[in-house]
């Protein structure tokens, strides 16, 4: 009887291995990347309330990747946007780099299904599983710096955050960035004017055009003036700031 319940323990402690194994590739398939330390790899997904030693959980690996993903977003914007102001590349990098956005890479990626975390951790709660995805992505990416260099770094972010870029930019405040443009150009403030209202009372569609020193930039048209307002400042942005 005694041999039984030893074999059936070390089956259960062998199987959990290999899960665990298993887990492991598919999530480095997933990255498209393998790890010559797995034990990075460990690292980025496990958190603290498992593994309360810095050494040994995904807080210094977060710290780390959060400095990687600001440099190669930054390089990237710079080569991007050759003439455009420190302001709007910084209004642009902070779309990309927010904890929000970071996490949608990472749903993006199905870490969910991959972090080691206590019972104590409700991963079922959307405001805890965003956070966690944020910061198991960002560790990831500092895992990745340390066993393979920029370079897995920077594929990873190409696909990921770089490739959503224009998803993040549509919150940024256009109309803010236009103000503070023709301030630090000694402009006039912009005028925004509603040039036309179509649709019926419930389902109006404003179009709204800016002027900057008498000059009329092209209308843009939104079912918000809100909305309508954003498209025309970005629109006056691309041409004064190209």
């Amino acid at each position: 009887m005694a041999g039984v319940a030893i074999f059936q323990l070390f089956r259960r402690l062998f199987g959990q291995i290999a899960g665990k194994n298993v887990q492991l590739i598919n999530l480095q398939k997933q990255l498209d990347y393998f790890f010559s330390d797995t034990n990075l790899l460990v690292q980025a997904i496990t958190h603290k309330s498992i593994a309360p030693d810095y050494a040994t959980n995904y807080e210094r690996l977060e710290f780390l990747g959060d400095t990687v993903i600001d440099h190669v977003i930054s390089e990237k914007l710079f080569h991007e946007f050759p003439e455009a102001s420190e302001g709007i590349l910084t209004k642009k990098r902070s779309a990309l780099v927010q904890k929000s956005f970071l996490a949608n890479m990472g749903n993006l990626l199905g870490l969910l299904t991959y972090i080691s975390a206590a019972s104590s951790v409700d991963l079922t709660q959307e405001k805890v599983s965003q956070k966690q995805l944020a910061n198991v992505y960002e560790a990831i990416i500092g895992a990745m710096h340390l066993d393979g260099g920029i370079e897995p770094c920077e594929k990873l972010i190409e696909l990921t955050t770089w490739s959503h870029r224009h998803e993040a930019w549509k919150n940024i405040n256009y109309k803010g960035l236009l103000i503070e443009y023709c301030q630090g150009n000694q402009l006039v403030t912009p005028k925004f004017t509603v040039t036309n209202i179509e649709g019926p009372e419930h389902e109006k569609v404003f179009e709204i055009a800016v002027v900057v020193e008498n000059r009329e930039f092209p209308s843009a048209s939104g079912v918000t003036k809100k909305a309508a307002e954003q498209d025309a400042a970005q629109i006056a942005l691309d041409e004064l700031n190209p």
